[in-house]
């Protein structure tokens, strides 16, 4: 029984980065072995364990084989006859492929630490075009290091491309895609995720409404600048889909099974856009600022209309738009209005509702339409 350091651990140590996670490899055991060590077996598809006083992953050394499409489809070997080699050789991109053993020894089988040097993303072998969740994987590790210099190489890109056109992206279920991309959105280049996607048209079968050139730039754009400003998942979110009309934009944020707070802060965003383009930036239409104010639901979910007004100055930032300083002296304005008060005046039901938001209106209009 052999136990091994693998894969992202040995990665960042030899990069110089905080090793965050470390997952083993174990050789030469069996699950009754493990138990028997005072492991506790997770792993219900192949056998993995957690170590009795570091609670680290312990996985035994397993080959996989394709069976079906998708993430589900392979068929798992694991036995003690299973070399590390073997273990290694189907892991995805050759600088996660490395193991070290307890004495330190590194076994780098595909050129790992290579590839390292010279920043380069590449696929292990060909077994990578059986798992197409791997495209998305690189295109996170791209994003990851990017700022390191790294890039995917021809040969990944090429075969990727061939994973696309061969309609395995299409197999991959919704919550993978999503938590990948929410994972990616929080990267240090968030933007080099979908541009790798977009080099092997895997973007054109996850989100194809991005594919347009226009639309490419300006999510990139509006995303990279919600990432500047640290922005949440769900602005990011927005951020991205922002290009978009309101219909396609809830129905691709629907698809992507995005959470809800997801979905409706991009729906708020790619509803608000066009409708702030044709205010005038002198005169602005007191009724249409309410309208905004009411769609976004300011007066219960503050902190979703701070969430909006900063992607769309994120997303208006580059074009000839009016500011919105308008929409935040509205929503201080129309935030005035005092219910309590019209109630002691007698109002209720519906006629309550229309008298508030007649002063809601006749504040904005003083406050910004004079």
């Amino acid at each position: 029984m052999q136990t091994y350091l693998v894969g992202g651990a040995v990665r960042d140590e030899l990069l110089g980065l905080r090793v965050k996670d470390r997952d083993w490899v174990v050789v030469g055991a069996t699950p009754k072995h493990m138990l028997a060590q005072g492991f506790t077996q997770v792993g219900s598809d192949f056998p993995v364990f957690l170590h009795p006083k570091t609670h680290e992953e312990y996985a035994l050394a397993r080959t996989e084989r394709k069976q079906g499409h998708g993430y589900h489809g392979f068929s798992v070997y694991s036995a003690p006859d299973v070399t590390l080699e073997e273990d290694l050789l189907r892991r995805d991109l050759t600088i996660n492929a490395m193991a070290r053993s307890e004495q330190g020894e590194l076994t780098d089988p595909f050129n790992g630490s290579k590839d390292l040097e010279t920043r380069q993303l590449r696929h292990v072998s060909e077994a990578f075009k059986e798992d197409p969740l791997r495209i998305l994987r690189t295109a996170r590790f791209a994003a990851r290091f990017q700022p390191l210099g790294f890039s995917v190489c021809p040969e990944t890109t090429d075969l990727m491309r061939t994973m696309v056109a061969e309609g395995e992206v299409e197999h991959l279920v919704p919550e993978r895609v999503w938590q990948e991309i929410q994972r990616a959105i929080h990267e240090l280049s968030p933007c080099t995720f979908f541009q790798v996607l977009r080099d092997c048209d895997a973007l054109a079968v996850l989100i194809p409404e991005l594919t347009l050139d226009a639309n490419f730039r300006a999510a990139m754009d509006t995303l990279q600048r919600v990432h500047a400003g640290e922005g949440s998942t769900a602005e990011r979110f927005a951020a991205l889909l922002s290009p978009l009309d309101e219909a396609t934009c809830a129905e691709r944020a629907k698809a992507l099974k995005a959470p809800n707070d997801c979905q409706q802060l991009a729906r708020l965003v790619a509803a608000s856009i066009p409708v702030i383009a044709q205010l005038d930036p002198i005169q602005p239409s007191a009724s249409t600022l309410l309208e905004l104010l009411e769609k976004a639901d300011v007066w219960r979910r503050p902190e979703r209309f701070s969430q909006l007004i900063n992607v769309l100055e994120c997303a208006l930032a580059s074009k000839d738009q009016p500011q919105l300083e308008p929409l935040g002296k509205a929503a201080e304005a129309a935030l005035g209005a005092n219910p309590q008060a019209l109630i002691k005046q007698g109002f209720a039901g519906k006629e309550l509702g229309s008298a508030i938001r007649a002063e809601r209106l006749a504040r904005i209009t003083q406050a910004v339409c004079r």
